[in-house]
């Protein structure tokens, strides 16, 4: 099976997390798969923050409605759209869909690297963007828009179940 693939079928949502130090040449594969990532007009609209410090973890799992467990994780990445490398070229499209998008390529790009080198991450969007900005301190201009833990899996969760093909794609000639 394509390896890519294969990864992207293993991949699980992770909410346990050992406690376990992350070496820091697999936090450096995770940054150039982030860094890598296609975005819009090659802008690279974004900015992403890598926090292990343990009470700014514990504040913004507060801020994402006492998800506990993501200050668990050894490593907890911020994924902020970056307003005004976007705006100038793209104007408020740019900021309300291609910045995010941008975004959400970088972060599937870095779960996938995760998963391969045995890490476990869960994307997370349910949080208080206002509140995530004030702890990390973010200018104006920086919108978090995910949250992402990553550390050694606790637990796999098995695999939840899919939709068909025929759900989920229609072919139109």
């Amino acid at each position: 099976m394509d390896e890519v693939l294969k990864t992207i079928k293993y991949r699980r949502s992770v909410r346990s997390f050992l406690d376990k130090e992350i070496p820091k040449e697999v936090i450096n594969k995770i940054i150039e798969a982030l860094i890598w990532a296609p975005s819009a007009g090659n802008l690279q609209a974004r900015k992403f923050f890598f926090i292990s410090n343990i009470e700014l973890k514990r504040q913004i799992a507060k801020a994402a409605l006492n998800q506990t467990f993501i200050s668990e994780a050894p490593l907890v990445i911020v994924g902020c759209v970056d307003r005004d490398r976007i705006y100038p070229r793209y104007g408020e499209r740019g900021i309300k869909l291609y910045a995010i998008q941008d975004v959400a390529c970088s972060i599937t790009n870095a779960m996938l690297v995760a998963c391969e080198n045995g890490l476990g991450t869960v994307w997370i969007g349910a949080f208080r963007e206002d509140e995530v900005s004030k702890i990390l301190h973010l200018p104006d201009y920086l919108r978090p828009v995910v949250i992402l833990p990553i550390g050694y899996p606790a637990h796999i969760p098995s695999a939840p179940p899919r939709v068909s093909f025929i759900e989920a794609v229609e072919f139109i000639e």
